[in-house]
């Protein structure tokens, strides 16, 4: 089976360069394309570090709020107006319910792109989003392709669980959920995976939860608690509360399966 590699070096500000070791893992997957989705909930306070990795950058209906709202929030000794001047969204995508009206002037005089979807009610304002970065022409490599969407976590549980199908919806790419305690992202059963652990900012604590269907056989290595043709589900065992123990975690599994791991704090640029 082919081999995914993960790893979270999108959250380290300056990654540092190691000796290398002969048991030295291999290494993580080759250089992304960064993309940043912003949702209608606070910004984790590393969403500066992530808009600066990213080549583009779109707003998911009220996440521009968010963007004008709460950016100057974490630059409280910078003027509020040349702060947002510097964080602009490219794209303002989705139902166009919840943007405030000065927001939207604001961005539209700029020049940014504000794109009305409200005719279409079976999909979320994050599915036409992730739709609309990957028929972009930011990488013509799908595999290498990375979408980050911030504000994915917290508010709404049915928003939430809204956010998390829509992985499933799009399995063929990657895309992690972030808020300030976590990540989340999807583990494909057409892969096994080896997951690289950013240890100055990510860990211990962790899971493995089969989210769409259960698991009839799961293995891993890395972890505290290690799963070894084990059955997992919904009403019977599910891996949570589980604990990194190596820099290197190895998943295999006959079902989709989602990964979370906690972010540590702080993290700075």
């Amino acid at each position: 089976m082919e081999v995914m590699c993960h790893a979270s070096s999108f959250l380290l500000p300056h990654p540092q360069p190691q000796e290398p070791r002969e048991d030295a893992p291999p290494p993580p997957p080759a250089a992304l394309t960064y993309a940043v989705i912003v949702l209608n909930q606070r910004l984790p306070r590393f969403a500066p570090l992530l808009w600066n990795r990213a080549q583009l950058r779109v707003c998911a209906d009220g996440g521009a709020n968010r963007v004008y709202d709460d950016m100057p929030k974490l630059f409280p000794d910078q003027d509020p107006q040349g702060v947002r001047l510097r964080y602009t969204p490219d794209v303002i995508k989705g139902d166009l319910d919840s943007i405030r009206d000065d927001v939207k002037d604001f961005y539209l005089n700029l020049g940014v792109r504000v794109v009305d979807e409200s005719h279409d009610q079976d999909t979320t304002d994050l599915h036409k989003c992730v739709a609309h970065v990957s028929n972009s022409a930011l990488v013509e490599d799908k595999s290498k392709l990375c979408i980050l969407v911030v504000g994915a976590l917290g508010g709404r549980f049915d928003h939430e669980i809204g956010n998390i199908n829509v992985l499933h919806r799009f399995s063929n790419l990657r895309i992690v959920l972030l808020s300030d305690d976590c990540l989340i992202h999807l583990l494909p059963k057409t892969h096994s995976h080896v997951i690289h652990v950013q240890q100055p900012v990510e860990g211990p604590h962790c899971g493995l939860i089969p989210i769409g269907a259960p698991s009839a056989c799961t293995s891993t290595t890395g972890l505290q608690w290690n799963l070894s043709d084990t059955a997992m589900s919904f009403g019977g065992l599910i891996s949570t509360s589980n604990v990194v123990k190596e820099d290197k975690v190895t998943v295999s599994s006959d079902a989709d399966l989602i990964w979370t791991i906690s972010i540590k704090k702080p993290i700075k640029e």
